[in-house]
């Protein structure tokens, strides 16, 4: 904790292409299964997955949302996200990792010049990986200097540092969100061995532990004017917000399903009835039948509601309407919640039904609730009930921006 991360250089083989959305259905299952074999031992002793981000980088998934005309799959939202439940599913930390690196990707759909989507879809398609910087919404922490933007010449400097940059341990490109002299925000993709950039990585949260999460400090760093994103103000824009908020669901979704395995897991073999009897006698409780439904139930809606939620964004996408908008905006913001609570619940559950025993530090199983309530907080979704709610009584539209 708390050294300054160094480049290595590595030379990549060639990135898979994928041809299918089963194809990448497919290899999500595969990698997931493989991620989480020792998921729990990364998770306990902070372990930062290297050897899997490389993994993703060469199983072709990092550019499945390219547009076609660009060389991509140009795959749907809907699949999209249950690629990234999938792999969340396995260690939600890679798929947080992948939320930040989809999410520049649709900054570039929706506001890149021709030269700049070209280059960096291309760079994904090669199996490069973009870590993101946002700044937080209101007055900035008491340990940060906000990022600023300023020109020099035909290009830019950037200065600052930015706490808290998801993934950016990981990352080829480091995406950083920064107004420029005239206020306007703008997003810069810098390499991440420019000379300026340091990264520290200081992430010492309870949850969501190997994210490769840490501070990202910039001194005077030149950004090239070709390597700038300048925001427009246009209905394609509105989308972003959509695609990024959808993908944190399905991370949601992804650890409610691990926390729902690993209870179905310990209540058959190992949790024990609390008025006696032998472990498998839980599994034949009433009360453990029902609530296992229940959270199967409630997992299977969540389920169903984020993909749904996916083609509303696929919708607004295509045709950028108002009524596009608003329909994805409500989709989503619904699938924020539900996959909210379930990954709460079920991750509350496990031990509720599995017992006492099931506290045991070696056992690592309060890492599910840890992973749950720090990616939920990322994105509360307390405000969504009122801004749903005052969007069908009050015709306010629900806020666009670029969180999460």
């Amino acid at each position: 904790m708390g050294t300054v991360s160094q480049l290595h250089e590595r030379v990549r083989p060639a990135a898979h292409r994928i041809q299918s959305d089963e194809e990448a259905l497919e290899i999500a299952r595969t990698l997931a299964a493989g991620f989480a074999k020792h998921a729990s031992d990364r998770d306990i002793n902070r372990v930062l997955p290297h050897d899997e981000m490389d993994t993703l980088s060469q199983s072709g998934l990092l550019g499945i949302t390219v547009p076609a005309e660009y060389g991509g799959l140009d795959i749907s939202n809907a699949i999209l996200a249950e690629v990234i439940a999938l792999l969340a599913e396995g260690d939600p930390s890679v798929g947080e990792i992948l939320q930040n690196h989809f999410h520049v990707l649709e900054v570039l759909r929706a506001d890149g010049s021709e030269e700049q989507r070209k280059f960096f879809f291309g760079r994904a398609l090669a199996g490069d990986r973009f870590g993101r910087s946002l700044p937080e919404a209101g007055p900035a922490a008491p340990d940060r200097t906000d990022l600023r933007l300023t020109p020099e010449g035909p290009g830019h400097r950037l200065n600052g540092r930015e706490p808290y940059s998801t993934g950016v341990l990981f990352a080829d490109w480091l995406a950083m969100f920064a107004p420029d002299a005239s206020n306007r925000q703008t997003m810069s993709l810098v390499p991440r061995g420019t000379e300026g950039v340091q990264l520290i990585d200081d992430w010492d949260g309870f949850g969501q532990r190997t994210t490769g999460s840490g501070t990202a400090a910039f001194h005077n760093v030149y950004v090239a004017a070709d390597a700038t994103i300048f925001f427009q103000d246009r209905p394609a824009r509105a989308t972003v917000a959509s695609v990024g908020q959808l993908v944190h669901a399905a991370v949601d979704l992804g650890i409610a399903r691990a926390a729902f395995s690993e209870t179905l897991t310990f209540v058959r073999d190992k949790a024990r009835h609390p008025r006696g009897g032998s472990p498998g006698s839980v599994a034949e409780d009433a009360f453990t039948v029902s609530k296992i439904g229940q959270i199967a139930i409630r997992i299977e809606a969540a389920t169903a509601m984020v993909e749904r939620a996916g083609k509303k964004v696929d919708a607004a996408q295509v045709d950028a309407t108002d009524a596009h908008i608003v329909d994805a905006t409500l989709a989503v913001a619904a699938a924020n919640v539900l996959t909210t609570e379930i990954a709460l619940d079920a991750a509350n559950t496990l031990f509720e039904l599995a017992g006492a025993a099931s506290t045991r530090i070696g056992l690592n199983l309060d890492r599910h609730w840890r992973n749950a309530r720090t990616h939920t907080l990322q994105d509360p979704v307390g405000w969504k009930y009122h801004e749903v709610g005052n969007y069908h009584l009050n015709a306010i539209t629900l806020p666009h921006d670029d969180t999460p």
